[in-house]
């Protein structure tokens, strides 16, 4: 039995910084519609204004979601089109729609999301750590002990990790990352993506820190991080002697060279050891 439909609801993503990034299609939609529910109007009309688009525009923030909903709805249910957008992005991620979206499901009103940019997907791509197995955490708790608590549980997590951050929480955030997950877990800081300042570094957590202090420029803006994953040490490659060539090595080389023979010696990858070896000096 084939359901039947009233309005329609779009959900729209907007470029995150690059406004080249929309679509033929979004463009088209934010043409056709009746209505564009947006996160904040003068964002959304620095667009519309750019693409020579002109539509009437509705208010729909956290503040008043849920009775903009209930009106949007009703609007809906007299066959009109309405498009969702959010200021920058797929909207619902960390913006409001979510409300909108389910009494749309239980109204029986048909729901068209489009595809487009998404900060966390788009940084993840570029950052250079293991992606096909993620959790996306959304922005990290402002309160440090919420923040310390919610860190601490996601140590052991093997996905890659992905959370969004504010310019003036970034130190702090690493910080305790550094203390609560591990001081030496490879992260990537992914700043104002598609933007003209745009920039992708990587490094383990305690050279992040001093990147970032460094210059402050290095975290001004819209901010990912990505946090790689645990990694679970295979017992089987690091047998007796394997630890004894690195014992024997390490009373005449560096570190790093020690790991880097033994790992050639014993055909193993060289980051299991490394691992082994800072985790026993700590």
């Amino acid at each position: 039995m084939n359901k039947f439909y009233i309005g329609i609801l779009y959900i729209v993503p907007t470029p995150i910084g690059n406004l080249s990034d929309i679509t033929y299609r979004a463009l088209e939609i934010l043409k056709d519609v009746h209505i564009i529910a947006a996160e904040n109007i003068r964002h959304t009309n620095i667009l519309l204004q750019h693409f020579n688009i002109k539509n009437h525009l509705i208010l729909m923030n956290k503040d008043n979601e849920k009775k903009q909903s209930d009106n949007l709805i009703k609007k809906l249910k007299k066959g009109k089109k309405i498009a969702l957008v959010s200021n920058a992005g797929t909207p619902i991620i960390n913006d409001p729609g979510s409300i909108l979206i389910k009494k749309c499901h239980i109204s029986n009103i048909k729901v068209i999301p489009l595809p487009g940019p998404c900060a966390a997907i788009t940084a993840l791509s570029a950052s250079g750590i293991t992606n096909n197995r993620f959790c996306y955490e959304g922005f990290l708790p402002s309160k440090k002990k919420t923040r310390c608590d919610l860190l601490y549980s996601l140590k052991e997590e093997t996905r890659t990790i992905i959370f969004y951050e504010s310019k003036y929480r970034i130190l702090e955030s690493i910080q305790d990352i550094i203390e609560q997950i591990d001081k030496n877990r490879h992260i990537v800081i992914a700043r104002e993506i598609t933007k003209k300042w745009e920039s992708i570094y990587g490094a383990k957590a305690t050279l992040i820190l001093q990147w970032l202090k460094e210059d402050k420029y290095r975290y001004k803006g819209e901010i990912v991080i990505i946090i790689d994953g645990f990694k679970k040490l295979k017992k089987n490659n690091l047998s007796k002697k394997i630890l004894d060539t690195f014992s024997m090595l390490r009373k005449f080389l560096s570190l790093k060279t020690s790991v880097l023979i033994t790992s050639q010696i014993h055909e193993i990858k060289k980051n299991n050891l490394y691992q082994y070896v800072i985790k026993k000096e700590e």
